[in-house]
């Protein structure tokens, strides 16, 4: 039986390529178990869009959105959405970006926020900041956490957010 399409395959019309039990017709196709799109618009190799959820039936490894915009469980691209992210501006649960990173895990060299957040400016639960660190629990040369408010993240957070922004412990 295809693992794919379930139709009974002979000894000839196995896909000889294929590490499970495919038929050369699926094989052929790149049958995906899940879901998949792609805008036929490119730039360079990559489309536009990729959106894609589920596994490659041949391979049995997971389907990688790769775009300018990806979105899927794995995806990488300029704009980066899925659950392992990675891109220029990302969103995920792990989440590695190079401007922007948000997730739960946020790896970046600019912004990343998150429940744990490593970057230049890291914003989280956890927070390790190369320039400034705002959180909970706060490393970095500059810091705005529980309990310290130095005086750098404090002008920092004015500039950018206003003094509304700012913790009470930092007024």
């Amino acid at each position: 039986m295809c693992v794919v399409c379930q139709k009974a395959v002979c000894h000839d019309c196995v896909g000889r390529a294929a590490p499970r039990l495919v038929c050369r017709t699926c094989a052929a196709g790149g049958s995906t178990l899940g879901f998949e799109y792609k805008s036929s618009a490119m730039i360079g190799a990559w489309p536009i869009i990729h959106v894609c959820a589920g596994i490659d039936a041949t391979t049995m490894r997971p389907k990688v959105a790769k775009g300018v915009i990806a979105i899927g469980n794995i995806a990488v691209g300029v704009v980066a959405v899925g659950g392992l992210a990675c891109g220029l501006f990302t969103i995920g649960g792990a989440s590695v970006g190079l401007a922007v990173a948000l997730g739960a895990a946020a790896l970046g060299l600019g912004l990343s926020i998150g429940g744990l957040a490593v970057g230049s400016v890291a914003v989280g639960g956890a927070a390790v900041g190369f320039s400034y660190a705002f959180g909970g629990g706060a490393i970095g040369p500059a810091v705005i956490d529980g309990r310290q408010c130095d005086a750098a993240a404090r002008e920092f957070v004015r500039h950018w957010l206003g003094t509304a922004a700012l913790p009470p412990n930092c007024q």
